[in-house]
């Protein structure tokens, strides 16, 4: 039977490695580099979800814990009592696993194991009088036995387990993992001692044969003596060894409270599926798990219990299966300062402060790159932060009278006027007004959320450029709509810096004719004016105002 059950274990094994293998170097990332993405509320439980939307709303440091995975493990392997009689080569062993993490290095296990275990002392014994197991069988007084038994443990526990080594300060995480663990459980046991033959005959002449033949040096080593006493028996353990009357039975089972203590390694395969190698080692206020509580005295003096308890060990190899939809892998697995290190290297959730560049003539040029850092306040200046002289005769365009002096007329006294004689043949023709005569101009409309010209756009931009080349002393405003939030408010610019860009790239129109104004009230969000600005005045270009929601379409 046993054989049995160590076969299926194999078999389980090989497969589940087997497929395990095939799937290492999968990539299943979702783009973030962290182990999960620390802002996805899927995986918080229902508790939680106050604790995640502060964090969200960034009025809380840290985020939720996540959900994270059960773990059930199968595993087998060897197992062995130390106690008053010698164990023989350790015997086999089952077990099952169900472990849940309650934080990063704590996880509660429970586990239970099905064991067998054989002993067989290469040295005899006379003093096994108030043993039942041998007296019970007709063993003559004074006669040597070998003491032997073998037993079947069933051990319930819970344990407490402690990560060692998922905290990683020059990782992110680990292929291996370092665990302890200790807890309280129960363990039921029966036992049995190998004292007749298949013909219920003692086995007085062989024990007093291997005996005499041990006592005279016959057999070279301890080995020799458990070999031959093995070839005599017929291993069938047939008679119950000795039992306390006052221990409960469960199940027909000896019982008492157990403790159990133990270290292990689990090596990941994938996210799922990991392979584990584990020694766990049980004490049990118990001295018969292996039949025996006698010391060896001479028969005469009488009888005397063992004061030490028995214990077993129990090491394995198993498979553990991760289970649970929406969730993370088991925490012991994540390295709890993922989070941090991952936000300081590209930042998803902090709130950092704009930044802030000089400008102390606050004509939209940084101070870094401002070649004249004292423009005065309202003068239109070019990208090096120099005002604007349109036509070149030293008088900056915002106190020009005369925009367009030509070089003949030139120099010009302190308003930016020349002083050019009038041609003979002129003298009598009137003055033409100064004043702009532009009229009304068109808008232009665009799509919601889009800060593309439509090619209807394009082309009543080409009109007004025309009038506007056909009228020189105008100026027009760009005005956009839109102040209810950032967004809108951003859009607004976008749309007009896009109308103004339009003109002055593909127009040929002087960017100090267009007056930039953007986030208006009172009109169609979705449209931008263009009015005659001559007498409103303002600047050509403004910062964004919240250039992390631009759109570029």
């Amino acid at each position: 039977m046993v054989r049995k059950k160590f076969k299926l274990l194999t078999a389980l094994l090989c497969i589940a490695t087997s497929g395990v293998f095939a799937q290492l170097g999968t990539n299943t990332s979702t783009g973030y580099v962290g182990s999960y993405d620390f802002r996805d509320s899927s995986l918080v439980t229902k508790n939680r979800l106050p604790q995640q939307n502060e964090f969200l709303n960034n009025a809380y440091p840290f985020p939720a814990k996540p959900r994270n995975m059960w773990e059930i493990g199968i595993k087998g392997g060897m197992a062995s009592v130390a106690s008053d009689v010698r164990a023989v080569i350790p015997t086999g062993g089952l077990g099952i696993t169900v472990r849940k993490a309650f934080g990063y290095v704590f996880s509660l296990r429970a586990e239970y194991d099905w064991m067998r275990a054989r002993g067989l002392n290469f040295s005899p014994s006379q003093s096994w009088g108030a043993n039942p197991a041998w007296a019970a069988t007709g063993y003559t007084t004074g006669s040597k036995v070998y003491y032997n038994y073998r037993t079947t443990i069933q051990e319930a526990s819970i344990q407490g387990v402690v990560t060692l080594n998922n905290v990683r300060f020059h990782k992110s995480k680990t292929g291996f993992n370092i665990y302890a663990f200790a807890g309280v459980g129960g363990t039921g046991y029966k036992t049995w001692v190998d004292a007749l033959d298949g013909n219920n005959n003692k086995y007085e002449n062989l024990f007093t044969t291997v005996s005499n033949r041990q006592d005279i040096g016959e057999y070279k080593s301890r080995k020799d003596v458990k070999k031959a006493l093995k070839d005599g028996m017929d291993g069938k353990y047939e008679t119950r060894a000795e039992t306390d009357p006052a221990q409960p039975k469960v199940f027909g089972l000896n019982f008492k409270p157990s403790f159990v203590l133990g270290a292990g390694m689990q090596f990941k395969l994938s996210k799922r599926i990991n392979l584990q190698l584990e020694d766990k080692f049980t004490t049990v206020k118990s001295d018969l798990i292996d039949g025996q509580q006698w010391q060896e005295t001479n028969p005469i003096n009488g009888h005397v219990m063992t004061r030490d308890f028995d214990s077993y060990n129990f090491v394995s190899l198993g498979l553990n299966f991760n289970l649970g939809g929406k969730s993370v892998e088991p925490l012991w697995w994540l390295n709890p300062l993922d989070y941090a290190y991952n936000e300081l290297n590209a930042p998803r959730h902090m709130k950092l402060p704009k930044p802030v560049l000089d400008d102390s003539d606050n004509d939209g040029v940084t101070d870094q790159f401002d070649m004249e850092p004292n423009t005065p306040a309202g003068c239109p200046v070019d990208t090096h932060g120099v005002s604007l002289d349109t036509d070149g005769d030293g008088v900056p365009d915002c106190r020009d009278k005369e925009l367009i002096t030509p070089t003949i007329c030139q120099p010009v006294d302190a308003d930016g006027v020349g002083k050019c004689p009038d041609p003979e043949c002129c003298k009598n023709i009137g003055v033409a007004p100064t004043g702009c005569t532009i009229g009304d101009l068109p808008s232009v409309s665009f799509k919601p959320r889009s800060v593309a010209l439509s090619n209807d756009a394009k082309a009543v931009l080409a009109g007004v450029a025309q009038r506007m080349r056909n009228n020189a002393n105008c100026k027009v405003a760009v005005v956009g709509y839109g102040e209810s939030s950032k967004a809108g408010q951003q859009l607004s610019w976008d749309r007009v810096n896009a109308v103004i860009n339009y003109l002055v790239e593909k127009e040929g129109i002087s960017p100090d004719r267009l007056i930039f104004k953007y986030g208006e009230t009172g009109y169609d969000v979705n449209t931008v004016d263009l009015r005659d600005g001559t007498n409103e005045g303002g600047p050509n270009t403004v910062a964004p105002p919240h250039p992390n929601l631009r759109r570029s379409k």
